[in-house]
C-alpha cells in the first residue's frame, strides 16, 4: 500500500462503463479520483493514474494511449476485453503500467493494478505474461535466424539484473524475488528502477520484453 492517496482519473468511451469503474476506486480511501478527464494530454496532474477503459486496442483506442502516456505524465492502467498479440506487444512499448482483463477487474484487483502503477511497476495477467514471453521470443529467433553474426545484446546488463528480471519473467513479485535472491525488497526495486532508467524502458513488462530480445534471458 502507499502512505498517500494516488490521484485517479477513468477515460472510457462508455458513460455507463466509466461509472462502473468509478463505483470500483470512488470508496477507496487511498485513491482520490478526479471528476473528469482533461481534453489534452498533461492537463491532469504530474503522477495520476489514468484507467483507460477499451473493449479492443483499435486504432482509436491506441491513439488515446498514446496521448496518455505522452511525456511520462501520466501512468496508465489498461482495462480491455480484448488483446491480441500484436497490441500486447504495442501496449507495453507505449507505457502502458498495468493490464487487466476486463472481465476479471474486481475492486481489489483494481485497486492493486492502480498501486502498482502508481508506484511505477507494472502487472499484467499470467496469461498475457505468457504470451507476450512467446511473441518476444519467437522476434528474437526470427531475429538471429536472419543474421550470420552471433547475437550480440547492444547494451550491458549486470549479472543481478539478468536474475531479477529472469524471476520477473517467471512471474514473481517482488517479495518473491527478495526471497529468492536473499536481496531486501528494496534493492529489488532499486536494480529494477536503475536497469529502466538507463535503458529507457517503460514498466517490467517491458524491460523482460527488452532481456528476450537482447539475449539475456
Amino acid at each position: 500500500m502507499l502512505d498517500k492517496r494516488v490521484t485517479v482519473v477513468v477515460h472510457a468511451a462508455d458513460p455507463l462503463s466509466r461509472a462502473g469503474v468509478i463505483s470500483h476506486l470512488q470508496h477507496q480511501p487511498t485513491v482520490e479520483l478526479l471528476e473528469r478527464p482533461g481534453p489534452t494530454a498533461g492537463e491532469e496532474p504530474r503522477g495520476t493514474v489514468a484507467v483507460a477503459l477499451v473493449d479492443r486496442v483499435d486504432e482509436a483506442a491506441g491513439a488515446e494511449l498514446r496521448r496518455l502516456v505522452r511525456g511520462g505524465e501520466q501512468r496508465v492502467v489498461l482495462i480491455a476485453s480484448e488483446l491480441r498479440e500484436p497490441e500486447l506487444m504495442t501496449v507495453v512499448e507505449y507505457g502502458v503500467r498495468a493490464i487487466l482483463w476486463r472481465h476479471q477487474a474486481t475492486p481489489q484487483k483494481l485497486l492493486r493494478a492502480v498501486h502498482s502503477a502508481a508506484r511505477g511497476e507494472g502487472e499484467l495477467p499470467p496469461d498475457l505474461i505468457n504470451r507476450l514471453l512467446t511473441q518476444v521470443g519467437r522476434l528474437r529467433r526470427s531475429a538471429m535466424d536472419s543474421t550470420s553474426s552471433s547475437f550480440v545484446p547492444t547494451l550491458g546488463m549486470a549479472p543481478r539484473e539478468v536474475d531479477v528480471l529472469r524471476l520477473v519473467a517467471e512471474g514473481m513479485d517482488t517479495r518473491q524475488i527478495s526471497d529468492k535472491l536473499a536481496y531486501s525488497e528494496r534493492t529489488v526495486k532499486n536494480v529494477l528502477h536503475a536497469l529502466m532508467t538507463r535503458l529507457q524502458l517503460h514498466n517490467r513488462a517491458h524491460a523482460v520484453a527488452y532481456a528476450l530480445r537482447e539475449g539475456y534471458i
